[in-house]
């Protein structure tokens, strides 16, 4: 089967973008409390857009998070063990 991803508008992930540059604290990655930040930030036209605007800075923070903890294990390296040996 195809790995189908959600469509979303440009204006949608411009408006996404620029929230999240302008400001970072306001958002924590959760839906709910990332609506309310939108609502607060930005005049929507209708109440659908608000949550696509808040559903994509949410899936934003995840990358973003995923991205970091892989950068952190990339610099940290591979856990390298030492083999067991046995003198006889």
């Amino acid at each position: 089967m195809f790995n189908v991803g959600k469509v979303r508008t440009d204006t949608v992930k411009k408006i996404s973008r620029e929230l999240l540059k302008r400001f970072p604290d306001h958002f924590a990655g959760e839906f709910e409390s990332d609506k309310l930040a939108v609502n607060d930030l930005v005049i929507t036209p209708s109440k659908r857009l608000r949550n696509r605007i808040a559903g994509y800075i949410v899936r934003l923070k995840m990358v973003e998070a995923e991205r970091a903890a892989a950068t952190e294990v990339a610099v940290e390296g591979p856990e390298v063990t030492e083999p067991d040996v046995e003198t006889e």
